[in-house]
């Protein structure tokens, strides 16, 4: 007998498909068909404290396995609590699938609790939205798959009334096609190919777009052919890793890190973007070139509707066959570039900007982690004073290897996202640095951690302060004012929620602390304590 088909089902089966093994957040009445149909599915359903850490989960998770990030929530309120993880998607190019339950369209002419419009408040802040209807239920969801994954990625929102999840659908096996990679015309790689043979100070920029294509291999092969060095930003970095002798480091939020990177780039004759994504960058990083007098050359999915830059030649192309071709095309030469040795000069004078050598504070805390944690740990950075300096200080080895929120830049995300790290990646390390606020914002979420058995270690940085926000308050020489916050005991906050605490304050204490984490089978939590001002001079 041929089982009926619901609409959630077809949903469901669309998003397994599409590779979605796990889904996260809180259910309600509204969203139980939808629960039921993703478990029938072959979908994991894992219960989080709030919706917006559920998020933050799955996209830690996708880090992972490349899937899209599969959010479930009820309507009103827990619609709205993931308003915040969604907004994070769509400015940092994650593929996430938004399902919230609603009531039916007839009901919510005469039925006004919790009823309000999810698709005015998706719209903005995802690439589409959707209302489910069970006749268009496979066209609906395979629409809602293509855009997510289409460049740049980014969620999309399905709202599925009560009635609709339950009623009979079909699959009539509907696919988009996925587009075709493009390349250049000749002439214009040709154009390319002359400014790369005549150019002495080339540098490349290789951003998040570069990331999501896995061109590294293409990257790779193409800056050593033509021996350009290059700069990351935060969420690519480890593209290729950063011990290879071209790579001078990421960039983005770091003014101390600027003030060596950016007289480079400004002394280059030709800048080659690579899947640069300026969505990560701070103003600093706003028209750093003047494309009538050094050449620009713009590698990019999308055209650009930005204007933090401008491009002498935009490719709006995929990067992977480009590089390609020029690579192909191109002729090596022995005339070396950068014959002043300016970008080996920057290299050395960022290590001394950023050094391992500090007794303790945040930078001998972070360089502690590195030393004391495998170089195969995986690791999550909140917003703060501390995921800037971690930015520079932790290398990274290989793509993703270091995951943050650098597009929306919000707090709140670093402890979910370790724990979908773990959960996809169970038998690697998997660290989560937090600032004391932030972590606190989600600390609910280690019962989540505890109760599905993953055991990432969280680091607080404890020093009873918004550090970020305390350190540009003084520099405007303003009264302090909302930046301060007690001393708690983040280490009871572990235990309690079943896990393991320990406070340390001195880099032998956390050494110690690592190594038991390591080792241990639940979550530890390891509060760091360090006094205010830290991160003086050192950002």
């Amino acid at each position: 007998m041929t089982q009926t088909l619901r609409a959630a089902d077809v949903l469901a089966r669309r998003l397994y498909e599409a590779g979605c093994r796990h889904a996260f957040g809180m259910p309600g009445g509204e969203v139980l068909t939808l629960v039921d149909a993703l478990i029938k599915a072959g979908i994991a359903f894992h219960l989080a404290k709030h919706e917006n850490a559920a998020g933050f989960m799955g996209e830690g998770l996708h880090h992972s396995d490349g899937a899209p990030v599969i959010l479930v929530a009820t309507l009103g309120p827990g619609a709205l609590n993931g308003v915040n993880v969604v907004a994070n998607a769509h400015q940092d190019r994650v593929p996430m699938l938004v399902l919230t339950g609603c009531v039916d369209a007839a009901e919510e002419h005469s039925y006004t609790h919790q009823v309000l419009d999810h698709r005015a408040v998706f719209s903005p802040i995802t690439k589409a939205t959707f209302r489910l209807d069970a006749e268009a239920a496979d066209l609906i969801a395979d629409k809602a798959v293509a855009i997510a994954t289409q460049p740049r990625n980014g969620p999309v929102h399905i709202d599925v009334p009560i009635s609709v999840a339950d009623a009979p659908a079909r699959d009539r096996g509907s696919r988009r096609a996925p587009a075709a990679l493009t390349r250049p015309e000749d002439a214009t790689l040709a154009q390319a190919l002359s400014w790369l043979d005549a150019a002495q100070r080339p540098i490349a920029i290789i951003g998040l777009d570069a990331l999501q294509e896995q061109a590294a291999p293409e990257i790779k092969t193409f800056l050593e052919h033509h021996q350009i060095p290059f700069v990351t930003t935060y969420k690519a970095k480890g593209i290729l890793p950063e011990t290879h002798p071209l790579c001078l480091g990421a960039a983005g939020l770091a003014p101390l890190a600027d003030k060596y990177l950016l007289p480079l780039v400004q002394k280059s004759d030709l800048i080659l973007a690579l899947g640069y994504d300026p969505i990560e960058m701070r103003p600093g990083w706003r028209n750093v070139w003047d494309p009538a007098v050094q050449r620009m050359i713009d590698i990019t999915p999308e055209p650009n509707s930005h204007y933090m830059h401008q491009a002498s030649l935009a490719l709006v192309a995929a990067l992977k066959p480009t590089l390609a071709d020029l690579t192909r095309s191109g002729t090596a030469t022995d005339r070396p570039k950068w014959p002043c040795a300016t970008p080996a000069q920057v290299r050395q004078e960022l290590a001394a900007a950023f050094p391992t050598t500090d007794d303790w504070g945040p930078a001998g805390v972070i360089a502690q982690c590195r030393a004391s944690l495998p170089e195969t740990t995986l690791a999550t950075a909140d917003s703060g004073a501390h995921r800037i300096l971690l930015s520079q200080m932790w290398p990274c080895a290989e793509p993703r290897a270091l995951i943050q929120s650098s597009g929306l830049c919000t707090m709140g995300c670093a402890v979910p996202m370790a724990i979908g790290r773990k959960l996809a990646e169970p038998d690697r390390p998997v660290v989560s640095f937090s600032g004391d606020a932030g972590f606190l914002m989600v600390a609910g979420d280690l019962a989540t951690a505890a109760e599905l058995g993953v055991a990432p270690i969280f680091v607080v940085f404890a020093d009873a302060s918004l550090a970020l926000i305390e350190l540009k308050q003084r520099g405007r020489q303003m009264p302090n004012a909302g930046v301060d916050l007690g001393r708690h005991d983040f280490a009871a906050i572990g235990r309690a929620f079943g896990g393991t605490g320990v406070t340390v304050r001195n880099r032998a204490e956390l050494d110690q602390a690592l190594q038991q984490a390591l080792a241990s089978d639940r979550f530890t939590v390891i509060s760091a304590e360090i006094e205010p001002g830290g991160y003086d001079g050192r950002i």
